[in-house]
């Protein structure tokens, strides 16, 4: 398949083309379904998605993530990219697909945190609960911890140390998300994890896991996703993006 035509035909961005021809050379097979996907056509793309009045707009955002954060299913156009077309944010978006938030390389989300601009005013941080780190049964989900030492190498130090680099770097509202359910114990897990680690820093906690408007019929299962854990364009446009905003309108109001 001619992937460079099908980009021209989707109305891909440009500069998201060379990190998809990329993605396209580790998993072909996977790539080829997200450009040939219903909800990937050029109707539902962030081009030809119009800006609207929010309550949002020139508010600086940062988003730290992985391959939901990044748009791997969706040909790069994720939830921030339709966050900035309709509600004008500016948004620091530091999303590598495959990564971990455990420190286990220097891609995981642990490193690229200094990446985002340290001097910026931040509205509010965005954090992405990794479907990666329950995929690699080497990582450990851990323990919250009782002081203020966190073991990188798991999952709870990680989501600790970033939290606590938010406060002291920004001192911004978080917004922790979670994928909608699929089929892993250890995701699970890492969900339950999560809920008890919001009672000790009180951040949002966005749990799509347990939200029954992502248990999507057959139909618009099809439309949405190009697999359990991947949305496409439209599963973005149509319904993650609304999520989104209005969790975001919440947070930077009650802040």
């Amino acid at each position: 398949m001619n992937f460079l035509e099908k980009f021209d035909d989707l109305q891909v961005p440009e500069e998201n083309i060379p990190e998809l021809l990329e993605l396209a050379g580790q998993n072909p097979e996977f790539f080829e379904k997200v450009v040939t996907a219903e909800g990937n056509s050029s109707k539902y793309s962030v081009a030809k998605t119009k800006r609207k009045a929010s309550d949002l707009v020139n508010r600086q955002i940062a988003f730290l993530g992985s391959s939901v954060t990044y748009g791997a299913g969706s040909l790069g156009d994720s939830f921030v990219d339709y966050l900035v077309k309709e509600d004008g944010i500016f948004a620091f978006k530091e999303a590598v697909s495959g990564t971990t938030l455990a420190e286990i390389n220097d891609g995981s989300y642990v490193t690229r945190l200094e990446k985002l601009p340290v001097l910026e005013k931040i509205s509010a941080f965005v954090l992405q609960l990794s479907t990666n780190d329950a995929r690699n049964e080497q990582i450990g989900i851990g323990k919250i911890s009782d002081n203020d030492k966190y073991d990188i190498t798991t999952v709870a130090g990680a989501i600790e140390y970033i939290l606590d680099y938010v406060k002291k770097t920004w001192n911004c509202p978080v917004i922790l998300f979670s994928n909608p359910k699929f089929d892993s114990e250890r995701y699970e897990q890492m969900v339950e994890m999560a809920k008890q680690l919001q009672k000790k820093w009180h951040f949002t906690f966005l749990n799509l896991y347990d939200d029954s408007k992502f248990d999507y019929s057959e139909k618009d299962y099809k439309l949405y996703m190009i697999d359990p854990i991947h949305p496409t364009r439209a599963g973005y446009k149509l319904s993650w993006t609304h999520t989104f905003e209005e969790t975001l309108n919440k947070v930077i109001e009650d802040q």
